[in-house]
This record gives structure tokens, sequence and C-alpha cells, in this order.
């Protein structure tokens, strides 16, 4: 099994947010797949099992709030008997310009709170992950307000964002990670 962690805040109030992407995109990969969410307290998540090409996939929502996300990856890849190596996290990036993606195989946490607590809760800077940019408050703007606001670009620009997101996921899956960053960082 390998796992798609997606990373956000829970509760209506950060539903359609910025800090919320990797939530909106595991959201559509789910329905894609015809998959039902089912909670579960112990996992600190809510989960959704989904078969991609024979490979069985657990969809991830950690409902631990961004900065303690790592509670939520241990326990998953420990129920499930999961390396850090199969889990993919997917989260906001408001240094990458919006649309941009960003797929890498292991790293530093590059400041984003959610990251680094999967980092420290796992021990291992080998998580790969998908970063999906947000773009950049405007000049002088606070970024905590920034990411934790709805999206200013219109939906279908949100649309296209989460469909690029899934189109590396699937590369991901089917032809690994090295075709995922070659096909998409950078690219728009």
């Amino acid at each position: 099994m390998r796992i798609v962690l997606g990373l956000g805040n829970p509760g209506a109030r950060y539903t359609d947010t910025r800090h919320n992407i990797g939530f909106i995109l595991v959201d559509y990969l789910a329905r894609r797949a015809g998959a039902e969410w089912v909670a579960s307290a112990r996992d600190h998540s809510v989960l959704a099992e989904v078969d991609w090409d024979g490979q069985p996939v657990l969809l991830a929502k950690p409902q631990t709030y961004m900065n303690r996300s790592g509670l939520a990856a241990r326990a998953l890849c420990t129920r499930f008997a999961v390396p850090p190596g199969d889990v993919l996290v997917a989260y906001d990036d408001f240094l990458l310009d919006f649309g941009r993606l960003r797929v890498r195989g292991r790293g530093s946490d590059g400041g984003h709170n959610g990251l680094a607590s999967i980092i420290e809760e796992l021990s291992s800077q080998d998580v790969p992950r998908l970063r999906l940019g947000i773009g950049q408050p405007p000049q002088g703007g606070d970024i905590v307000e920034y990411v934790l606001a709805p999206f200013s670009q219109s939906d279908g620009e949100v649309e296209t964002l989460v469909e690029r997101g899934a189109a590396a996921i699937d590369t991901y899956f089917a032809e690994g990670i090295e075709a995922a960053m070659n096909r998409f960082n950078g690219a728009l």
C-alpha cells in the first residue's frame, strides 16, 4: 500500500483556503475514483481507499491541523506498515507562482510547518512530496493571512491547478518520481 497525504486544516473555516489545496487535491482524487471518505480517529485522519491501476492507495486528510500533520503520518505508516518513501505528501507552497508544481523525492521542509511535522514524526527526510504553487501575497501582505484566505483566482484556475496535481500523481504512480519531476517541475 502507498499513501497520498493531502495537507490542510479541518473545519468549514478552512475549506476553500489556499492552505487547504492538499485537501482539495485528495478530495478531487477520491471523487474521480468514486471513493468514500471514512473517519479514522486512531489515524487522526479521514481516509479513502482507491485502486490505482492495481495498486492499493490510501488517500488521507489529517485532522490534526497543519502543524501537527506528522501525528497522522506516523499513525498511518505504523498501522499500514508503510515506509516514509511510500507516502506522497501534497501541500501548498506560497514560494511557487500560482499553478506551478514541484515534485521531489526527499529534502528539508523548506519552511513548511506541515512537512516539518511529518519529517520529524517519521524521522526521515526521504518523504516524496508534491508542492502546489499558490503564489505570494501582495507586496507587504501578511503570509499567514494570505494562506488562510480563500483563493482569489477563478474557480477554473484552481481547478486547473488541481487537475495538474492529479496528473503529476498519475505520472508518479505509473512511471515513477523521476518521470513526474521531469514532466511537471517548473512547467505550466
